[in-house]
């Protein structure tokens, strides 16, 4: 199926091997929404972790999901291209927005006009003629001068009523207050009606407790109660165990506890208030026997009875009543029923604090109305100060979507000499070489290494801030000192530096030239670990033989000496492998002084890279093959194309310490060896004489053999030779 052509024309440019979208017009940024999506270098990003205003990048992630996806881009591309004159200001990413740019040809532009000229004149610079983020986001200056400012909230300074700020100040004491724009604590429209809700259903339940039927004793009732309760469970239960003693005899041991339990408890130390006394009946059980309340009760129980008592038999049933029958307890329980009932209908408990007189003061009066007077008035001042933070919004767009756009529809950015991406958070200084491709991370994320990047992991830190993880990556120099536990410093986007040590890597080539000589290296530590070996085991049969030759010396006087034997096979074989080694370097030199001298560079040269061209070869690979996607997926990022990181590009993000132009250097060092330095310079002049002499030698053997130089033509000798 075809796809139709475009009704606007694109431009792209290839950048690092990656074909990019160029955002340079109104046009572009208009037609956006038309652009294939397989053509965007990225689908989505995360909200934070950006070198970039989170604010503003919140206000772009409308769903609130933490991430930030096309349609949210495209919609905040087309909200601010709406309100302004040329939309392609948008791309300049200008620190403030001309005041002429906001578009007053629609109702709503004259309003974000009119809001930002008045967010000017609060800020006291009214003949201002620009605004930007840090003018736009001071809400606390921009409402101050008026504390009904649209949003809902009523904080006390917004009325001269001492009354109606009293009111609003029990509000917030009883139900709760909400910050406004300015950080003032007030109340909304919710929260007055729920403050009404409670007066009103706290003097309700008030007035019901003034029943004849529900306070029996008064204001004595609510007391009585309590004593009732504390002891409902065990009076119950010393009953049950009456009915069930008269029901059967045999049961009364059972139901008084046994004696060896008693026992028990006597080997303790007792308390009146030990659990163990606690569970055991309330006073002896016998059959259809009235609970006493003062005399041979349990002594865990003995004041709540003195309680139950005096506030609730004694003034019910008199206070020369000590015994409850189990129809009186019955009959109490009843008629309290009412009452128990009505405590647990509590309603208006967040405002009894304020005591009824206060509450019904509250409800006979007009602060009600007033309080919705000022939320009709906030609510009307809506529109107006809904375009002040409409401002906020286009001016956070104009100074931040050019450099989003650069970091997300292309990463032109990210190739640029001048300026960072977004995913960029700082630059690394490291075994004498920068960095300046680090990304902050969580943590070391397998998925990291798919990128053919060498990777590593540095935890930075800094007195008085939160640490942070990096994922450094290396594109120059080599891995020979870099190492976990080596430490850097590392230097964010702001400026500040902070403590950075390797935690991890992730071991990848880095260049063609630690390819080149990685064999080499590779031979020379296999040398180093076999000399190591070797004087180890030098060194143990050194002391073994100065052990036995110790212990031969002290037994001299036993041991008699034995004449060697000359073994006639070790002679033969010795001589076999000199000769044989002979044979080889006369084979060798043969070989060796036929080929031309002129062909001895170039085959050392051939052997050389016989050796290092495969690890080269692999390195070239693998370096072709660096890409940033699977780097910023492990952060979050969902990249659409093959961010390529090349040999030319690597070298531009890793730099490596060089001496700057024109600066002077001396080569005299005060700490030198010099005697070293003075051998070191001997064998070099000597080795240099002898291969000059051994050069003039084969030269001149050369020449016996063949007759004429190497470098002469073979034809040219017998004219030469013809010469006087």
């Amino acid at each position: 199926m075809s796809t139709p052509a475009p009704a606007h024309r694109w431009k792209f440019v290839r950048i690092g091997g990656l074909d990019q979208v160029s955002l340079t017009t109104a046009a572009d940024l208009l037609a956006l929404d038309e652009l294939d999506q397989k053509l965007w270098v990225a689908l989505s990003c995360p909200v934070k972790g950006l070198e970039l205003d989170e604010k503003t990048l919140a206000l772009i992630d409308t769903d609130g999901d933490g991430r930030i996806r096309v349609p949210e881009l495209l919609a905040a591309v087309k909200w601010a291209s709406a309100r302004l004159t040329d939309p392609g200001i948008l791309l300049r990413g200008d620190d403030e927005l001309p005041l002429t740019a906001i578009d007053v040809s629609t109702p709503g532009g004259k309003i974000l006009l009119s809001s930002a000229r008045q967010i000017l004149v609060n800020l006291g610079q009214k003949d201002g003629a620009s605004i930007g983020v840090a003018q736009a986001a001071d809400t606390a200056k921009i409402f101050a001068s008026n504390p009904l400012n649209g949003d809902g909230v009523i904080p006390p300074e917004s009325t001269e009523d001492p009354a109606v700020q009293g009111l609003i100040k029990e509000i917030v004491g009883c139900v709760g207050g909400t910050s406004d724009r300015t950080g003032s604590v007030g109340v909304t429209a919710e929260k007055i009606d729920a403050f009404f809700a409670e007066l009103a259903g706290y003097a309700a339940w008030v007035e019901k407790s003034s029943q004849k039927d529900i306070a029996v004793l008064g204001d004595a009732t609510d007391a009585a109660c309590a004593a009732l309760k504390a002891v409902r469970t065990k009076v119950e239960d010393y009953f049950a165990r009456t009915r069930l003693a008269a029901f059967d005899a045999r049961a009364l041991a059972a139901l008084n506890r046994s004696e060896s339990e008693y026992l028990g408890l006597a080997a303790k130390d007792m308390s009146i208030s030990a659990t163990e006394i606690a569970g055991f009946p309330l006073a002896r059980i016998e059959a259809s026997r009235p609970l006493p309340l003062l005399e041979g009760v349990n002594p865990a129980w003995a004041g709540a009875l003195a309680a139950l008592h005096a506030k609730v038999v004694a003034p019910v049933l008199g206070a020369d009543r000590t015994v409850l029958t189990a129809a009186e307890w019955a009959a109490l329980n009843a008629n309290f029923a009412p009452y128990e009932t009505w405590l647990g209908s509590k309603a208006g408990s967040a405002v009894e604090k304020l005591g009824l007189p206060r509450v019904k003061e509250i409800l006979a009066g007009s602060g009600r109305a007033a309080l919705a007077a000022l939320v009709a008035q906030d609510k009307a001042l809506e529109p107006e100060f809904k375009a002040i933070t409409d401002v906020e919004r286009l001016v956070r767009y104009h100074r931040d979507l050019r450099t989003l756009l650069h970091n997300f529809v292309n990463f032109t950015d990210f190739y640029s000499p001048t300026r960072y991406a977004v995913f960029q958070a700082g630059t690394l200084f490291l075994d004498s070489r920068s960095t300046e491709l680090c990304l902050r991370v969580d943590g070391p994320n397998p998925l990291a290494a798919m990128s053919k990047t060498y990777i590593a992991y540095c935890a930075c830190t800094r007195v008085g801030m939160p640490g942070m993880n990096v994922a450094a990556c290396i594109t120059q120099g080599d891995s020979d000192y870099l190492f976990v536990g080596r430490r850097g410093v590392f230097y964010d986007r702001q400026g500040r530096d902070w403590d950075a040590v390797i935690t991890s890597i992730v071991d990848q080539p880095i260049s063609i030239r630690q390819a080149f000589w990685s064999p080499y290296k590779k031979f020379l530590r296999l040398i180093e670990e076999q000399i190591a070996k070797r004087a180890a085991a030098a060194d143990a049969a050194a002391s073994g033989q100065l052990a036995a030759a110790a212990e031969k010396t002290a037994n001299a006087d036993k041991v008699k000496p034995e004449a060697k034997k000359l073994d006639l096979a070790l002679i033969t074989g010795i001589g076999v492998a000199i000769g044989s080694i002979g044979t080889f370097i006369a084979t060798v030199f043969a070989k060796f002084v036929d080929i031309p001298g002129w062909q001895l560079p170039l085959i050392i040269v051939g052997l050389m890279l016989v050796i290092s061209l495969p690890s080269m070869f692999i390195a070239a690979l693998k370096l072709r093959q660096r890409t940033m996607g699977p780097i910023l997926e492990s952060s979050g990022w969902a990249v659409n194309s093959r961010v390529r990181l090349n040999i030319p590009f690597g070298a531009m993000l890793t730099e490596l310490a060089h001496l700057p132009p024109g600066a002077q250097r001396t080569l005299e060092d005060p700490y030198e060896d010099k005697e070293a330095a003075r051998q070191k310079r001997q064998a070099g002049l000597l080795l240099f004489l002898l291969i000059l002499v051994a050069l003039g030698v084969f030269i001149r053997w050369d020449h016996n053999r063949r007759g004429h130089y190497f470098w002469e033509p073979a034809a040219a000798v017998p004219a030469a030779a013809a010469q006087p």
